[in-house]
């Protein structure tokens, strides 16, 4: 089979380990320091699932292995490319930004305005042979796409094993 292999993304509705879990406290508490009034009012355990709130802010992300580069694309649907932040450091990826809207609704004698707002940060540790210096990011219709070109030397120790 030739040509790019994407990984199957997969949510699942329980937690697949114990550490799944305390992740989600762990980034609820960070986003509660950073944001403390952003928390009132917001359901802790909502539809069975802990800290929904967090979920809601934390950006859908596919990585897979193109053959000569690795690819991140990551689903920003009404970010602005302004309020993106990629940063490179060591082995790691980290894509940080925020996400605000503005709705006005103005008729006869109905009025509405509505904002709201959130930040996100997803941090990735990538496989080394990976030629940072080459990396490019590119967004688009709501979409970021990070390709990170493999040394020539991680290309030649792909190897490709017949499945039976």
């Amino acid at each position: 089979m030739k040509g790019p292999k994407e990984l199957i993304k997969h949510e699942s509705t329980r937690a697949l380990s114990p550490f799944e879990e305390l992740e989600k406290l762990e980034r609820w508490f960070e986003d509660a320091w950073r944001r403390p009034f952003s928390l009132i009012g917001s359901p802790l355990w909502a539809g069975g699932r802990l800290f929904e709130r967090e979920e809601q802010l934390s950006p859908s992300v596919d990585i897979y292995d193109a053959g000569k580069e690795l690819v991140v694309t990551v689903d920003l649907p009404g970010v602005r490319k302004e309020d993106l932040q990629v940063n490179l450091e060591g082995k790691f990826l980290t894509i940080s930004g925020e996400k605000k809207k503005e709705e006005k609704v103005e008729k006869d004698n109905y009025y509405r305005y509505e904002r709201s707002h959130g930040t996100f940060t997803r941090r990735f540790e990538l496989p080394e042979g990976l030629e940072w210096e080459k990396a490019k990011a590119h967004y688009g219709d709501g979409v970021l796409r990070i390709a990170l070109p493999k040394s020539k030397e991680a290309v030649e120790k792909t190897k490709h094993m017949p499945v039976e």
